[in-house]
């Protein structure tokens, strides 16, 4: 059998030991699974939606919130809609700014950038968000410890790309340095940050370095330790995290940081093809999350065959298999969620019909609080709960036998649920262009016939009608040679 493994576009199609090819697909020990596409769970904000964040107060009653450059809203299940529940006077935040929110307690907190003041909202008790009391202007917020973290600020006398600054000890309104430990940092050395992720401690990512901020209580607070000073993260719209593992995106590829050392994720085998991909003159459009049901981490981009800018490919890596693959979806953010919960009588803000619901009807969003993921594409909340999308995946390219011309007859893929069909690759030298036969499907035999003749042969799986897994091909071939 042809096992399909690791989708490995950065290496030659010639003799490739993975697979060149693996789109709208996720990772699995053995070759892939499918992936749900993203359908539509709300109904329209004011305008392209640039943070969404899902929070629980302490009775478990789920909030979901989403933002857009002038508006910061709650979903309601009872109608679907996103309500405004801006400050007075609502916001503006440019093309390069995204909505970062935290809990802190039954606090919920945003960042909008250094052209707005964090924002909070009391779960239980706000209707509104309101300016959090005495706190900068950030472009990163996290809750590290027992306090509110911000970076890349606006203390109102300048902006100043190279500074932290926290708050009072338990005190999400204590932000004068050297009163209840809170203080700040600066950075000079080391560029702009372009990160900063919470937890037990703090990780702050900056253009030529990663620093790890660890507690130690008055007189010093929190002890700053350059622990990776040969690169840091060059977008910072890349960076995503599983606990304390992050993943970020320098200028040479993606990366893996621990909190002791950064570790190369995709060298060898995606980083040459994303940085042709990637059309960095709209970096600032990319969003990235983890997704903990699916152990991947994922990057939504513009690519360079988007028209208009929009985000149109998501690149995903499994940090359990150490393997990667790619989706084509357009999506201008991505963010994990908790639902609120449906009723049946609720199913009717989504859909006239059953039938209708672009959702599956098991899907995990209608039980209240539970977890799912999604994201955002222009001005309504998406989730990857829809159908299995329809999927390709391409075996690298080998000779059936040595230096001779062969033609494959048959090929037997092994996969499971909905409907696959084989198209068989062919050329005769390296230099030529590959062409492919029409695609055949499987018949009660259980093998697509095909009557493919060259000297190199490859495959190209395309999956279709809710698949569910695929591992690989046997493959079938007659040599008729040297010609």
């Amino acid at each position: 059998m042809i096992q399909l493994g690791e989708w490995l576009p950065d290496q030659a199609d010639i003799m490739n030991s993975g697979v060149t090819v693996a789109t709208n697909v996720f990772p699995a020990a053995i070759g892939y699974h499918s992936m749900n596409s993203f359908v539509p769970y709300s109904n329209a904000a004011t305008n392209t939606i640039k943070g969404i964040f899902a929070a629980k107060d302490t009775a478990s009653n789920t909030k979901l919130f989403a933002g857009d450059a002038t508006n910061l809203y709650l979903h309601s299940t009872s109608t679907n809609n996103l309500d405004p529940v801006s400050k007075v006077g609502g916001y503006t935040l440019d093309d390069g700014e995204t909505w970062r929110f935290v809990q802190f307690g039954d606090y919920v907190l945003t960042s909008g950038g250094v052209g707005e003041t964090v924002q909070s909202f009391e779960l239980g008790a706000s209707s509104n968000f309101a300016d959090l009391t005495n706190a900068p202007k950030a472009d990163f917020i996290a809750v590290v410890r027992d306090f509110v973290w911000t970076a890349n600020v606006d203390t109102g006398a300048g902006r100043l790309p190279y500074r932290c600054q926290w708050s009072g000890f338990n005190d999400i309104t204590s932000w004068v340095p050297g009163v209840d430990q809170a203080d700040f940092q600066d950075l000079p050395d080391s560029g702009a940050i372009t990160g900063l992720v919470g937890g037990e401690y703090a990780t702050v990512l900056c253009e030529k370095a990663i620093y790890r901020a660890t507690y130690t209580g008055p007189p010093l607070i929190w002890q700053f330790d350059k622990v990776v000073a040969e690169r840091g993260c060059a977008f910072k719209n890349s960076v995503c995290n599983s606990g304390n593992l992050v993943f970020f995106l320098a200028s040479d590829g993606f990366y893996a940081f621990d909190g002791q050392k950064a570790s190369p994720i995709g060298s060898e085998r995606v980083n040459e093809f994303f940085l042709q991909d990637f059309d960095s003159n709209y970096d600032y459009r990319m969003s990235c999350s983890v997704d903990p049901l699916n152990e991947v981490a994922m990057w939504s981009y513009t690519s360079t065959q988007s028209p208009t800018g929009q985000p149109d490919k998501i690149i995903i890596y499994n940090y359990v298999l150490n393997k990667w693959s790619l989706a084509e979806i357009e999506a201008d953010y991505l963010a994990p969620m908790f639902s609120a919960g449906y009723t049946v009588d609720d199913l009717d803000n989504l859909a006239a019909t059953v039938d209708g619901l672009s959702q599956q009807l098991d899907s995990r969003f209608f039980k209240g609080g539970q977890y799912f993921f999604g994201g955002a594409y222009g001005d309504k909340i998406y989730t990857f709960s829809g159908a299995p999308m329809d999927a390709v995946i391409e075996t690298g390219e080998a000779p059936m036998s040595m230096g001779k011309h062969s033609i494959v007859v048959r090929s037997y893929p092994y996969y499971e649920d909905g409907s696959v069909s084989i198209s068989v690759g062919t050329r005769n030298n390296q230099s030529s262009l590959v062409t492919y036969s029409a695609p055949s499907t499987p018949n009660v035999s259980g093998f697509a016939p095909h009557r493919s003749q060259g000297r190199y042969h490859r495959a190209k799986l395309n999956l279709s009608g809710g698949w569910n897994k695929v591992i690989g091909l046997d493959v079938e071939a007659r040599e008729i040679g040297r010609r």
